[in-house]
C-alpha cells in the first residue's frame, strides 16, 4: 500500500518543532512496521482550524491523482479541528482514501457524533449530484430536440478500424476538477451529457492533457 505521511503542529514554537520530528518519525515507524511504501511525508506548521493549508492540497492531489493510497497521521487532530476536520474526513471519503492514525494503531475512528454528521453530508451531497444531473440530462435533451448532434463531436469516427477513440470536452473535465470532483464524479457527469465514458478513461485523457500542457 502507498501512503502519505502527514504531520502537523500549529506554531514554530521549539516544542512544536520537537513534536512535528517525534510525529514523523513515530509514522516512518508505523509504515515500516506494517510494510507501507512511503511516496511522501508532508510536514507543516499551521491551525488545525485552517483548511486552506499547503500540505492538505499536496495530500489531497496525491490521492486525487492515484499515485497513493492512504494517509497516516498521529491522531485525527492532526488532519485538522472542528468543521475542518469534517470536511477533509468528507473529502477523504469521496476520494476512496483510507486514513490510518497511531493512536488507532490502525484505521483510524471517528467519534459516534463526528460519524453522523459525515453520514448527513454524504446524503445530502448525493441528492445534490442527483439534482444536477437531472439539469444536464434535461438540457441534453432540449438540446437534441433542437437538432444538437452530440456524435458530432467524435472527430475520429471514420478513421482506421480498431478501438474508437472516445471524444468529450476535456475542458469541462478540467473545470470540475478545479471543483474538486473525484473522476468517479466526472464520469458520471459526462455520461449525462451523453459521452459513454469510464472513470479510468477521464482520468488518462485528464493526465494526457496536464501533460500536453507541461510540454507547451
Amino acid at each position: 500500500m502507498r501512503v502519505i505521511l502527514y504531520c502537523r503542529v500549529s506554531t514554530e514554537k521549539e516544542a512544536q518543532v520537537t513534536s512535528l520530528n517525534r510525529q514523523k518519525a513515530e509514522l516512518m515507524a508505523m509504515a515500516d512496521e506494517n510494510g507501507l511504501e512511503v511516496i511522501d511525508c508532508i510536514e507543516e506548521q499551521a491551525s488545525g482550524y485552517e483548511i486552506e493549508r499547503e500540505g492538505v492540497f499536496e495530500f489531497l492531489e496525491y490521492f486525487s491523482s492515484g499515485e497513493a493510497d492512504a494517509l497516516l497521521v498521529q491522531d485525527e487532530t492532526r488532519l485538522g479541528r472542528g468543521n475542518t476536520k469534517i470536511a477533509l474526513f468528507h473529502q477523504l471519503n469521496r476520494l476512496n482514501t483510507k486514513v490510518y492514525s497511531l493512536s488507532n494503531k490502525g484505521e483510524l475512528q471517528l467519534s459516534e457524533s463526528d460519524s453522523m454528521v459525515l453520514q448527513i453530508v454524504g446524503i445530502v451531497e448525493e441528492y445534490q449530484r442527483k439534482i444536477h444531473n437531472m439539469k444536464i440530462k434535461r438540457g441534453m435533451r432540449k438540446a437534441v430536440e433542437q437538432g444538437y448532434d452530440p456524435s458530432s463531436n467524435l472527430s475520429n469516427q471514420h478513421s482506421a478500424p480498431g478501438r474508437e477513440r472516445i471524444e468529450f470536452p476535456i475542458e469541462e473535465v478540467v473545470r470540475l476538477r478545479k471543483n474538486n470532483l473525484t473522476f468517479k464524479d466526472i464520469a458520471a457527469t459526462l455520461r449525462g451529457l451523453g459521452y459513454d465514458v469510464s472513470k479510468a478513461t477521464v482520468h488518462r485523457r485528464y493526465k494526457e492533457y496536464l501533460s500536453l500542457e507541461i510540454d507547451e
